[in-house]
């Protein structure tokens, strides 16, 4: 496996410490999933986590930005989001269908208690990464 450049930005690890101890491992196994999905492509060599809105963010090269975050005001369900104005969560729904449960044309919502399907997001994750490649492609790619 390539060596990926993670440029990290310092606020980062201390918004990963301020979520609630049964959240943080979910957020955790997202981070994880978007880092390995990027470490698997050719065209990424380097991603930025940093903070967007105050939620941790990835971003790389020719692709749109990944943000993750769990928000108190509805507990029992984390996220991630995806630039609004791409075709990316509309094109989740055209090629997975009710197989994720979406918000609008920004998320895919996880349950707590819920498995999260790692083939099928890792996909998810590898269209976001990749959009300025792929957004000219019909269901981009897939």
């Amino acid at each position: 496996m390539k060596n990926l450049t993670i440029n990290k930005n310092p606020k980062v690890d201390p918004k990963f410490q301020s979520y609630p101890p049964e959240i943080k491992p979910k957020l955790d196994f997202l981070r994880n999933l978007i880092i390995e999905t990027a470490t698997e492509l050719d065209a990424v060599q380097e991603i930025e986590e940093t903070l967007k809105w105050g939620e941790p963010s990835y971003l790389v090269k020719k692709g749109s930005t990944i943000r993750i975050d769990w928000k108190a005001k509805v507990p029992n369900q984390y996220a991630m989001y995806f630039k609004c104005t791409s075709k990316l969560v509309l094109t989740f729904r055209e090629v997975y269908g009710d197989f994720f449960k979406y918000e609008n044309n920004r998320a895919i919502l996880f349950n707590l208690e819920e498995e999260v399907p790692q083939k099928e997001l890792k996909e998810c994750i590898r269209m976001a990464l990749q959009y300025h490649s792929l957004k000219h492609l019909p269901r981009l790619g897939m």
